[in-house]
């Protein structure tokens, strides 16, 4: 349900008035999303989600499902159900964003010379994993045509104009970024600007790693997926079997909850991960994990 916005509350965000004294003050002491990082690395067994796809790919569809649609559609369903996860600190400030959304980099030509694009899922509650297969097609269809983002326009024309004026410019951008005063259709697909930001390194047989936060912007969610990989999986009686296996990297801004809330959260997403049918459910649908 929308609610009426408020003095204080942002385009993209609902000020958080009743926080506890510890977080109110945390928000302040601690201004900066790239000093207050938390890496969390976790691995997942691929097995239910091979088994998965495939039943999801037997009708041969032109635009097949895919490790990272799993992945994508875990985290939006983890963050439509933590909302904890989708708040962001700007200018000393806590604010709940009014949306659930994802962003990604589409590259589109896999050479030295090939380009890149930007994709923007916008989520809504009732999505599943088919809605969401659907809506990266659209993007990565998008980003791979000529047809350019308007944040990508933006920063197209602020590179060929004079240096000096560029930099005022930016700098102008910036100071209306801290009160969430720039124009929409400068940001309107800038990955920074929603509820996480996804990096398929996997794609280009890269493993995965830590990537920090910016302070621009307003995400405090960064996911790198790596390169399948075979890992020993022991069991109990310490036997151990081979499985393929993906990596994850999870830059969280640690300002937002704590560390059990945090904790649970990726609780969340690993069951999702290994239990992929849940993703055929729409996002706010709450999963019994525990």
């Amino acid at each position: 349900m929308k609610q009426h916005r408020k003095r204080g509350d942002r385009k993209d965000g609902r000020l958080l008035r009743d926080l506890d004294a510890l977080h109110f003050i945390t928000g302040i002491i601690y201004p900066n999303r790239c000093d207050n990082e938390a890496y969390i690395a976790e691995t997942v067994d691929l097995t239910n989600i091979t088994a998965y796809l495939e039943e999801k790919n037997k009708e041969n569809p032109q635009f097949r499902y895919t490790f990272f649609h799993v992945v994508v559609a875990a985290l939006l369903k983890t963050i439509t159900l933590r909302p904890h996860m989708n708040r962001f600190i700007v200018n000393g400030n806590f604010y709940q964003r009014n949306e659930v959304s994802a962003s990604f980099i589409v590259k589109k030509q896999f050479s030295d010379q090939g380009g890149e694009a930007l994709a923007f899922l916008h989520a809504k509650e009732d999505d599943t994993m088919d809605s969401i297969h659907e809506s990266i097609f659209r993007q990565v269809s998008r980003a791979r045509s000529d047809k350019s983002a308007s944040t990508e326009d933006s920063m197209d024309f602020l590179n060929k104009i004079p240096r000096g004026l560029s930099k005022f410019l930016i700098h102008i951008i910036m100071w209306l970024d801290k009160h969430g005063w720039v124009p929409h259709y400068l940001i309107a697909d800038d990955p920074y600007y929603s509820s996480v930001v996804i990096s398929n390194l996997g794609s280009i047989k890269l493993r995965s790693g830590y990537h920090h936060l910016t302070n621009w912007g307003t995400c405090s969610l960064f996911c790198v997926i790596g390169e399948k990989k075979m890992t020993p999986v022991f069991r109990e009686d310490g036997s151990y079997a081979m499985r393929e296996t993906l990596d994850l990297g999870l830059t969280i801004d640690e300002r937002l909850a704590d560390g059990y809330y945090y904790s649970k959260s990726v609780k969340l997403l690993k069951y999702l991960l290994q239990n992929p049918q849940e993703l055929d459910k729409p996002l706010s649908q709450e999963v019994d994990y525990e």
